[in-house]
This record gives structure tokens, C-alpha cells and sequence, in this order.
């Protein structure tokens, strides 16, 4: 459950901190007191959009810290799904808002809004004012449906996914090879022509290369020659300054001196070394120059052929490997349009195989979910009596879409009738908004039970309701609050009088700034907040007494029917 809030420098909240408890947590204040943004920081951890005008004036960040204890397996598993692991079964949730961005933590580790957002709903659960509306969607009735039955429902959905996926590419396959008589020849002699012109070309891998190597040579051979014959002489023995003729003459004059003083030896042979290496290097220069001629005809063969291959690696691949890639994919290509009947007709088959097993599974699903959506209109017609629908029916209607989705293939309808002798009609035509609200109500209630969601969050779920009415609603409440913890905004004293802890919104203008606080209330300040609600701005002791009365009755029935 949620055991602490932490708040700071968001909107009209300076900072506040908010220990709630286990049970019925009811949150009432003047309107305009800042109920909204309490429970918009907490959608903030839901994912909730963010922007710089969330920040309180004049400070540099906002703050929303949530603290969970992990009291049931389920939520311990979930989590754990995720690699979240609880700290002394514990969760930190925290999103620090600076400037339209965020940072976002969970147990002090660096988290998306993705894992915060996943994380926060294996924890809590928020009815918003308006969300009853989804209830007139189809596709949300579905997903209510499914999360009722979840235990079987997504297992069987999981394999109508992947038998969709499974459909979807046998169509997409077929679909390529539909094609008329036409298109097929077309598409054949243009596959013979590539696949003909790439042979005809005989490529090897690395050819190119070669190739390149050899045109680079043979268009420059004039400026190799005139260069290899320039350091032929500057190196040679050839002339009085040929680099050999020198080094000759520099050995024979340290040799007439090598016998006056024994350490010119290691001098004399170095030079020798130098000398010889002169002698090599010249001769083979020489014999290089002596093979290299230019063969015009050979320079029109090499840049003929880097012509050919560069011209299809502009058409079918960067590099020669690439081209035979190409070359074996079209070859593939013609072959399956030479067996072009044979392949449809496979396809066909495979299509229809493909087809059934969707079938197959998607009417598996159908079956479990009309199995639970049973069990679901039983639940949801005692959850609609225990608050004040006296003469309901309710009914889950399902048709067949026309074709297939991931999704299998159930169209369904939420009916319900609140009138005897009143035939079912769907939920749009029949219920007004508070009807809505209380039918929404029931089912998330339904749902929490079965997904041990450990809070509840329900903002004005007293909207379009009073009297008898509310009365009724404040007793699910209290009911659901007997196991689950529940925190729920109000403006109605029959909900609020059911309250196992009752905090105070209020707004405190401070000189110009104007800031948001929360705190519990005593019993008596319990009382006196009642008889605000009750008798509006002028409290007297008849509203007081009310108020009194009212709480006092909220406990017996705690006391009494709950336990």
C-alpha cells in the first residue's frame, strides 16, 4: 500500500509530506484547495505528462516522492517481472521535474517513464473524474473483460497474436506472388536480362581490386619510368655523383687508413655494408626498369573490363560480392515464377492452414471469455444492487467482427436494463453520468479483488450522485476499503463519514504566495469538516449535530455489517 507522499514546489504545493494508512483514506477540502494537483503529482509517477509550469514560481525543480509497502505476492511477482526487487519490502518511486524534463527513479536507481509508469501500476489504480466515460467504448469493455479472466484470457490471447502474425504474413506472401499472366512475363524477361548480363560478365570476388591495382600502374608508367630511371643514376655508379661511385671512392680512401688505427675497422665494415646494399638495390632497380614495358593493348583490356564491373556495381551492388548476392537472389526469383502455379497454389494452402489455426484459437478465446464474461455479469449486478440500482439486469453481449484481429475476433456490448419490464440496451442509451460512475465503481472493485491491486485511488467518484444514492456508494467504499487501501477525494459527507482516516486539502494565502497543505483529522475536526459539507457557509448546531449523528451511524454499520 501507499504509505507516504512526499511533495515539493509543485503548483500551489510548497511541501508537503502525507503518511497515509491502511483502509478507507478520505480527502475533502474547499474547491480550489488544491485536491487536483495532490492526486496530478501522483499521476505524475503514472507517466502523466509534465511541463515547466508545474514547478512552483521561483524554484528550480519539482519533487514527487511515492513510498510503497509490498504487502501480497502478486504485486512482489509483478514487480519482479519488471527486475524491480522490494527493499525491506518496500518501493520508492520519485520523479524529479526540471525545466519540461525528468528525472526518474525507483529505489534510488535511474528508471524511464516507461518502468516508472509499469512499476506504478502493479501498485495503484486511479479512477479519474471523467474515466467512467471509457466505460461507452467497446474496445474498454473488452479490456475489462480480459482483465477479469486474465488467468486464462492471456494465455489464450498470446497464441491468437502470434497465429494473427502468422496470418498476416501468409497474406502479405500471397499477395506478392498475385500477379496476371501479364506481370509474370514481364517480370521474367526482366529477371533473365539481369541475371544474363551479371553472367556474361564471368566476376570474380577481388577481381576488381586487381584490376584496380593494374590500371593504376599501367596509366602511370611513363612518370614510374622517368622517376625509376632519375634514381637510377642519383644511386648508381655511372658518373663522378652517382651515390655508389661516391661511397666506392669514400671505402677505398678509409681503407688506406683502417691499418694505422685498429678502431676504424668497425667503421670500414659498416661502409662495406652500405656499400653492398648500393650495389643490390642498383642492380635490381635495374633489372625493374629493363622488364617494365607499357602494352597498350593490355591498358584497354583493364580499363575495359573496370568499365564493365563498375558499370553493374552501379546497378545491382557496391562491390562484386554484392552482385552475385543479387544475381542468386533474381535466380531465386525466376525460379519461383517458372513454378508460378505451384507456388500459388502453396501459398494458397498455406494461407488457409494459416486461416484455420486463427480460427481455431480465436474461437478459444471467444469461449473463455463468455465463460467469465458470466461469472463478470453476476458480480457486476450484485456490486450495481449494493449501490442502489434496486431493479437492475446486466448483460454481455457478443457479436463476431468481420474479419480478424490480434485481438481474436469478439465484438462485444456492455446492456443493461435499471428499470423492471425494460429490455437491456447498451450502456450509452440508457444510464446518465452518475450511473456511469457507480457502474465503473463496481467494477473496479470487482477487478482490484482479482488483481490484488493493494490502492485504490478515486477522484469524486460522487459525481452525478446524492442522497440514498451516496448513502449506498459510501458503504462499497468502506466495503472495498476492508481490503484494500483506498484514498478517495470527495465532496459528499455520507462518503466522507465513512472515512478510517480523514485528511483536510487546504489553500493558505501567505502575502502574495499561496500554497496547498494536507493533514489529518482528529475525530472532532472530522466532525466539524462533516457539517462543512453538510451545511455549506453557514454551520449551525442542527448541521453540527448532523454531522455528528452522521459519523457516529457511518461507525456502527463499520462496526456492525463489515466485520
Amino acid at each position: 500500500m501507499l504509505v507516504h507522499l512526499h511533495v515539493k514546489n509543485l503548483a500551489l504545493i510548497e511541501e508537503i509530506e502525507v503518511e497515509f494508512r491502511p483502509g478507507l483514506n478520505i480527502l475533502t477540502g474547499e474547491t480550489g484547495a488544491g485536491k487536483s494537483i495532490l492526486l496530478g503529482s501522483i499521476q505524475l509517477i503514472l507517466g502523466g505528462k509534465i511541463s515547466r509550469n508545474m514547478i512552483r514560481e521561483n524554484a528550480p525543480y519539482a519533487l514527487v516522492e511515492l513510498l510503497f509497502q509490498i504487502e501480497n505476492t502478486k504485486a512482489q511477482e509483478a514487480l519482479k517481472a519488471l527486475d524491480i526487487y522490494p527493499e525491506d519490502s518496500q518501493v520508492l518511486l520519485s520523479r524529479k521535474i526540471m525545466d519540461g524534463r525528468s528525472i526518474n527513479k525507483i529505489n534510488g536507481e535511474t528508471s524511464t517513464v516507461s518502468q516508472m509508469k509499469a512499476a506504478a501500476a502493479c501498485l495503484l489504480d486511479i479512477h479519474g473524474q471523467h474515466e467512467h466515460q471509457s466505460l461507452l467504448y467497446q474496445d474498454k469493455q473488452l479490456e475489462i473483460l480480459d482483465a477479469y479472466g486474465r488467468e486464462r484470457i492471456l494465455e489464450a490471447k498470446e497464441k491468437v497474436q502470434e497465429a494473427y502474425k502468422d496470418y498476416r504474413k501468409c497474406m502479405g506472401e500471397l499477395k506478392a506472388l498475385d500477379m496476371d499472366e501479364e506481370q509474370r512475363n514481364r517480370e521474367k524477361a526482366f529477371l533473365e536480362f539481369e541475371i544474363k548480363e551479371i553472367r556474361k560478365a564471368q566476376l570474380c570476388p577481388g577481381e576488381d581490386d586487381t584490376l584496380e591495382r593494374q590500371f593504376r600502374r599501367l596509366s602511370n608508367a611513363r612518370q614510374i619510368v622517368e622517376v625509376l630511371q632519375n634514381v637510377h643514376g642519383i644511386t648508381g655508379y655511372e658518373g663522378q655523383q652517382g651515390a655508389g661511385e661516391l661511397v666506392g671512392n669514400a671505402l677505398r680512401d678509409l681503407s688506406r687508413v683502417v691499418q694505422y688505427d685498429e678502431a676504424l675497422a668497425s667503421l670500414e665494415q659498416m661502409l662495406g655494408e652500405v656499400d653492398g646494399l648500393l650495389n643490390d638495390f642498383n642492380r635490381e632497380l635495374s633489372a625493374y626498369l629493363g622488364s617494365l614495358t607499357f602494352d597498350e593493348s593490355a591498358f584497354y583490356e583493364t580499363e575495359r573490363r573496370l568499365d564493365l564491373i563498375n558499370g553493374l556495381k552501379a546497378k545491382y551492388g557496391r562491390r562484386i560480392e554484392d552482385i552475385l548476392v543479387y544475381e542468386k537472389n533474381q535466380q531465386e526469383k525466376l525460379e519461383k515464377l517458372l513454378k508460378y502455379e505451384e507456388n500459388y497454389q502453396k501459398a494458397k494452402d498455406k494461407l488457409s492452414s494459416s486461416e484455420k489455426k486463427l480460427e481455431k484459437v480465436s474461437n478459444d478465446l471467444s469461449k473463455i471469455r463468455k465463460e467469465y464474461s458470466k461469472q463478470l455479469e453476476i458480480k457486476i449486478i450484485q456490486g450495481l444492487k449494493d449501490l442502489n440500482f434496486s431493479e437492475v439486469d446486466f448483460s454481455i453481449s457478443f457479436n463476431r467482427k468481420k474479419g480478424f484481429t490480434d485481438n481474436g475476433f469478439d465484438d462485444i456490448e456492455y446492456e443493461i436494463s435499471t428499470n423492471p419490464g425494460e429490455r437491456l440496451k447498451p450502456l450509452g442509451k440508457i444510464v446518465s453520468g452518475g450511473e456511469l460512475s457507480r457502474i465503473m465503481l463496481a467494477l473496479k472493485a470487482i477487478l482490484a479483488d482479482r488483481d490484488q491491486i493493494e490502492t485504490l485511488i478515486f477522484d469524486e467518484i460522487d459525481t452525478g450522485i446524492s442522497g440514498r444514492t451516496a448513502q449506498k456508494v459510501s458503504e462499497k467504499m468502506a466495503v472495498i476499503g476492508q481490503h484494500h487501501q483506498v484514498l478517495c477525494i470527495t465532496h459528499l459527507p455520507q462518503i466522507a463519514a465513512m472515512a478510517d482516516t480523514h485528511f483536510e486539502i487546504e489553500k493558505h494565502v501567505k502575502g502574495s504566495e499561496t500554497t496547498t497543505e494536507i493533514h489529518v483529522l482528529s475525530p472532532e475536526a472530522s466532525i466539524k469538516e462533516l457539517a462543512r459539507l453538510l451545511g455549506g457557509a453557514e454551520i449551525t448546531a442542527a448541521v453540527s449535530e448532523n454531522a455528528r449523528e452522521m459519523k457516529e451511524l457511518a461507525q456502527v454499520h463499520k462496526n456492525t455489517r463489515l466485520k
